[in-house]
Parts: structure tokens; sequence; C-alpha cells
């Protein structure tokens, strides 16, 4: 039996139209998948292996979900279809991962929703702050046909199709200046944001100096001063060993974020209507896999934080509330003042 393995490397800093060149078509002629009907692999009764982007490295939340998806596929298809992961954004930062899913040079990738809002604007609604109460209530947003709604979008604007909301998680933030009680504490703090200028207005409102800058640049730019400040969910602080750098974690609950599980439609669509559906049944499997070991890390987290000397506070979230009312009044409208007022009052 023949293996196909799609070479989905997409290095770092390569523009598109680098990977345009790159990649040029030959990647779908190589994989035998060029059939626009679907099943040539499927036919032949070859193999695939599909490479998966990830952020973060090996026991990590996402990596727990992703490593779940690849076994149930490898299950669901006899041992046909298998994945490769590439931890750290060994393929690149995220944008340049859901960019080359988008034009077919990576096959499957698991990103924050950050960059996803520059191709969907109503995805700007996931760095709205204090959106979401709980994980119950992201949860049941998520699973629902306002989920369902914004991944036909994306799969319709970006050409990338989303598999399973998996999730980051709560976001918090950390820094190496001070210990933060209310939002007066981050006056003047050079703090990181992903790129969104809804995060850029959100932490600008809560008084920081906020820039937006992409994900492998951020333990660098902290260790060296550049920035002082960024926020990420608990198990991603710990993963990327941020305690090595910043000093102080306030647990802000700022931000619920989910991670998608995402695959390029273009090569979605030229698999079988089979190999299609073990793909959706693999993910969905995995996908309550990965929920529950984020919040079981996120839960563990937070004492191995303090354990490697981070001081952590409990601020006033109320406070934080009535600071960010601003990024409410300037968003709501461009998202959508109906769909953010659904997700807020959701039943669940």
């Amino acid at each position: 039996m023949k293996k196909m393995k799609r070479n989905g490397f997409l290095a770092f800093g390569f523009s598109t139209l680098l990977l345009l060149a790159a990649c040029g078509g030959g990647e779908e002629a190589s994989s035998g998948t060029d059939n626009p009907e679907g099943g040539s692999a499927e036919q032949a009764g070859e193999s695939i292996q599909f490479d998966v982007s990830l952020p973060l490295g090996p026991g990590s939340h996402q990596d727990v979900g992703v490593q779940a998806f690849g076994e149930e596929l490898e299950r669901l298809s006899d041992g046909r279809l298998t994945i490769k992961s590439h931890h750290n954004n060994s393929l690149g930062g995220e944008r340049e991962v859901v960019e080359g899913m988008s034009i077919n040079s990576i096959d499957i990738g698991i990103t924050s929703t950050g960059p996803l809002g520059g191709f969907v604007q109503e995805f700007f609604m996931f760095d709205m702050p204090y959106l979401f109460n709980d994980y119950d209530h992201a949860y049941a947003v998520l699973d629902s046909e306002i989920g369902e709604e914004l991944a036909a979008k994306l799969e319709e604007q970006a050409g990338v199709k989303i598999l399973a909301w998996m999730e980051n998680g709560f976001r918090h933030e950390t820094n190496s200046v001070r210990p933060i009680h209310s939002p007066d504490d981050l006056k003047d703090i050079k703090h990181r944001t992903q790129e969104s200028e809804v995060q850029v207005d959100t932490w600008t409102a809560l008084g920081t100096n906020a820039t937006p800058m992409a994900w492998p640049e951020v333990y660098t730019a902290l260790q060296q001063g550049v920035m002082e400040s960024q926020e990420n969910p608990l198990p991603t602080i710990y993963d990327v060993k941020f305690f090595e750098v910043q000093d102080y974690l306030a647990m802000t609950q700022h931000v619920y974020s989910p991670a998608p599980l995402m695959m390029s439609k273009q090569l979605f669509d030229s698999l079988s209507a089979e190999d299609q559906a073990i793909i959706m049944e693999a993910a969905e499997i995995a996908l309550p896999i990965q929920r529950e070991a984020s919040q079981q890390q996120a839960e563990e987290m937070k004492q191995m934080l303090a354990d490697e000397g981070m001081e952590v506070t409990e601020p006033d979230l109320e406070a934080f509330k009535a600071a960010v009312e601003p990024v409410y009044e300037k968003w709501a409208p461009q998202i959508g003042e109906d769909v953010i007022d659904q997700v807020r009052n959701f039943e669940y």
C-alpha cells in the first residue's frame, strides 16, 4: 500500500505569495485527491497522513485533544488515516497557519480565535471581555446554532473548516511590573495582545500601552523587556514557562478563548464522503476529552504557577467589567448587537 503524506510545512515568516509559489498546486496533485468529486485516495485504498499544527507543546491541553483526534481517526479508518503533530508553532504563527489552511498548504491546525476576526468579523466576538460567565455558558453557545453559523462563515469566507470547537480556556493576565488588584494597577504597563483590534481596545481601556504581537515573538519580548505583560489561559502560561519572565499572575478571567480544530476546506472537500465522515466523528469524540483536559490543567496549574514563584492575585472583577464597557459601545454595533446580546443572555 502506498502511503501518502501531505507536506503541509509552512516556514515561519513566509508570505502568502511565497507559500503559493512554493506549493503551487503540486500539493494536491501529489496527494492524489484532486478529483473534484473526491474519493481518489479511498478508491485506491491508500493511506493519508495529515500534518497538524499546534501552538503549544506535547502534553498541553491542545495536544491532548489533537492526540485524541488522531487516535480516533486511526481507529475509525482501520489505520488508514493518521496525523503527524507539529508542536510549538513549527509550521508558523497562528495567522500563517490559518492562511496556510486557506490555500491548502497546511492540512489541519488548532489556533486561538484571535487571528480569525481578520477573516470573519463576527469572530471578534470572542475577544469581547466578560462575554461568558463560565465554561457551561461558553459550551452551550459554541455547541448551538451560533457556533454552527460562525463555522459556516469561516468556511465560506476563508476556506477553512472548523472540525471541533476545542478551547484555550479563560484567560488571565501576567506581568513583570507589579501585582494587579484593580485596573489602576495596569496603568502604562507595556502589554502584548493578539492581532485583534478588540483586544487592543480592551487593554487600552484597562490602562495599558497595548500592542499586538505575533505569538512566536512573545516570550523573547517579555524576556527582553520589550513587553511587560501578556494574557493567556493558565495551561498556556505554564506550558510556555512564562513564569520564567513574569512575576505576577492576576486571575482576571477576562475572556473565554476557543481554540478551534480546523482543516483546509479544499483538502476536506477532496476526500471521499466516508473519510469526511470519519474526520468529523473523530473530532466529535475528541472534543469533550480536550475540554476536560483544559479545565483540569487550569485547576492544577494555578497552584503550579504559584509554586514556581509567581505572586497570584484575585482582582476586583466588577471594576474590570466597568472599565471595559467602552469596548462594547464601540464594537457591539460592528460585530452585531443582536448576536452579542444573544450570547450574553443565552440560556443554558
